[in-house]
């Protein structure tokens, strides 16, 4: 009796395995995550929660096989888009014809997915720049102080062209290149990596105001005479820490004395590009 059951016991359990393969297996496989067959995913420990669900969200794409698209991803609101033929590159040919991101627009997504608001709307750089950073590190300062959702960036002060998302371990997620779908890479930490910002996604703390102009350069000292850090392509939401008297500057038609100090840049900007009054209200003076 108990060999028998043994039998049937044994017969059952290959009819199942049989019925498993491969449309329930097929099911099986589609109710899985599908992102973590693709090694993407929070890969070490200490980010925010929002930052865990920015994860999420990138590698969401990831595993629905998202294209890369010159342009995806910068609509009215966060999301894929079609995206734009580049005249640099001749593999975006079909770029027009597909559904994606490009490197900014797949950040942009990931974290207005994971706040519900649109947060880190712009190219790379205005995202490494953004108002909203908990804190920045130095391609010298390599991996050791990432967390997963931190913004990874490669180019130069001047123009960064190309961020992604850190997952831990030393991998990455990222919108590449035309030809390409959403991939999971190791970290590029040679060549032009510049570096990497945390993304403080709570309520923004001191004055936050608006630029005005194109091209409009910060500097490193309140000079026209300093240093360039980083131009603004055109009007920029900033976060101000204090202003000071220093280099009278004339410039569209004004002229004015005042600087600010931007702390998410580490650069100073005259006040005639910033709307509002010559001497902001709200902005205490730098004590130094």
């Amino acid at each position: 009796m108990l060999r028998r059951t043994g039998a049937i016991g044994t017969l059952i359990t290959l009819l199942t395995a049989l019925l498993l393969t491969p449309a329930a297996l097929a099911v099986d496989r589609l109710t899985r995550p599908a992102a973590a067959a693709a090694g993407c995913g929070v890969l070490a420990p200490g980010a925010s929660a929002a930052a865990e669900r920015a994860v999420d969200a990138a590698c969401a794409q990831v595993a629905a096989g998202v294209w890369y698209t010159w342009g995806g991803g910068h609509g009215p609101q966060p999301g894929p888009t079609y995206g734009h033929v580049d005249p640099t590159d001749p593999a975006s040919e079909h770029d027009p014809e597909r559904l994606g991101f490009d490197c900014s627009g797949l950040v942009r997504h990931a974290y207005a997915r994971a706040t519900g608001a649109d947060i880190l709307d712009g190219d790379a750089s205005a995202q490494y720049y953004t108002h909203r950073t908990a804190a920045r590190f130095t391609a010298a300062e390599g991996l050791a102080p990432l967390r997963p959702g931190d913004l990874l960036a490669w180019g130069t002060s001047a123009h960064l062209h190309h961020v992604a998302l850190y997952l831990g371990e030393g991998r990455m997620v990222e919108a590449r290149q035309s030809g390409t779908r959403l991939m999971v890479s190791d970290v590029r930490l040679g060549g032009d990596y510049f570096g990497a910002v945390r993304v403080d996604t709570g309520t923004v703390e001191g004055p936050v105001v608006r630029t005005w102009g194109t091209g409009v350069w910060t500097k490193a000292q309140p000079s026209t005479r300093a240093a360039r850090v980083y131009a603004f392509p055109g009007p920029t939401t900033v976060r101000v820490a204090c202003q000071k008297h220093a280099e009278v500057v004339t410039a569209e038609g004004y002229t004015n004395d005042a600087w600010s100090y931007l702390p998410d840049y580490r650069a100073w900007v005259t006040n005639i590009y910033i709307q509002g009054p010559a001497w902001l209200d709200g902005v205490p003076a730098c004590a130094t």
